[in-house]
């Protein structure tokens, strides 16, 4: 269970109930996140934070399962734990750590990936995916094993089952199958072995929208699939944000109507706007009836510039002060790790690994 610094009981609302509790990762793979993630679910962490127990993690474990440079990697982590306190995640209401100073996560996969099966693992689609773009000869076992490392990151920090609360985790449609095995994993352990782990939840963040390529306005917006054009990153400078805007791709004729068949491009913005600015769809449509493209995406380019500009800035401000970043890492490290270090004396009791003694 969670503990604050101060106390060693689970964490509560206002009202005195035990908070269920959310553990959500991201990769530190890009230089920015970028507007996909924040609308998809980065600003949903910050929310999360007053109704949930709630940990954080940068997954660099995860970003090493391909070809990496050890600077760049080590950089973007900083860059990735700045954008998240930059954007409001408070390291006194949530747990925010970094995956690879705990290092029970691997330890916990290790114990997972001996009761998941090798045909199992191999229907998970991203591997498929991935592997089958590589070959065997360019894909690695982590690529193979990246599903039950996630099973162990979310397992790790799982309420005990006499406490009787949920562990929820924010998921998007391509990463349900995941969520799934993990819930396998934590009724297999716990039938072997004895009640250990609470089956974990998936969690639809309500205002989580779906935000895809500004080009090809098909497609999700990805840092690994979209052009350089069809994303914005939440570090852009204002200037290229605007111009991104104005050239997104939309559909012909001029009415800012919502249609995802006819309307791809048009509907995408609408979403876009509609997050950001916390007005309906339609409330937009009424707005913008017969003024065309171009007055709507002006305003949704400076909405956008007056979103970002301010975490922008407090990003850059929190890389300028390495003392205090590492101070924040190291809070989140300790938390973590006193949950962590209490799942793992559980498991490997229960696996029947000999303790060290005192």
């Amino acid at each position: 269970m969670h503990m604050s610094e101060a106390s060693s009981e689970p964490a509560s609302g206002t009202n005195g109930a035990v908070k269920p509790r959310v553990l959500s990762g991201i990769q530190p793979t890009a230089d920015s996140f970028h507007l996909g993630n924040y609308l998809g679910a980065l600003r949903q962490w910050v929310a999360m934070q007053d109704t949930h127990d709630a940990f954080y993690c940068v997954v660099d474990l995860h970003a090493i399962t391909v070809e990496h440079d050890p600077a760049t990697l080590r950089r973007r982590t900083k860059v990735a734990i700045a954008q998240l306190l930059a954007m409001g995640v408070d390291p006194d209401r949530a747990t925010l750590f970094v995956q690879s100073h705990v290092p029970e996560h691997t330890e916990l996969a290790w114990v997972l990936g001996c009761i998941t099966g090798f045909g199992e693992a191999g229907r998970m689609t991203q591997f498929k995916d991935k592997s089958s773009k590589q070959g065997t000869g360019g894909t690695t076992v982590g690529l193979f094993t990246y599903p039950v490392l996630q099973a162990a990151d979310i397992l790790l920090y799982s309420p005990e089952p006499h406490e009787e609360r949920a562990l929820r985790v924010p998921v998007g449609e391509d990463q349900r199958q995941h969520l799934e095995l993990t819930r396998d994993l934590a009724q297999r352990f716990n039938h072997r072995f004895g009640d250990t782990f609470v089956p974990p939840e998936a969690h639809i963040p309500p205002g989580a929208a779906k935000i895809t390529d500004l080009q090809e306005p098909d497609a999700k917006m990805s840092k690994s699939a979209s052009s350089p054009q069809g994303i914005i990153d939440v570090l852009e400078e204002a200037g290229p944000m605007r111009k991104k805007i104005m050239r997104a791709v939309t559909d012909p004729g001029s009415d800012v109507v919502y249609d995802e068949e006819r309307k791809a491009g048009v509907t995408n913005l609408l979403r876009i706007y509609s997050a950001l600015e916390g007005t309906s769809v339609p409330d937009l449509e009424t707005r913008y009836a017969g003024s065309g493209y171009g007055q709507f995406k002006k305003d949704l380019a400076q909405l956008v510039v007056d979103t970002f500009t301010p975490i922008r800035e407090r990003t850059l401000k929190l890389l300028d002060d390495e003392e205090q970043l590492d101070r924040v890492l190291a809070q989140g490290a300790e938390r973590a790790s006193r949950v962590a270090a209490r799942t793992m004396d559980t498991v490997r009791d229960r696996v029947g690994f000999v303790g060290r003694g005192r």
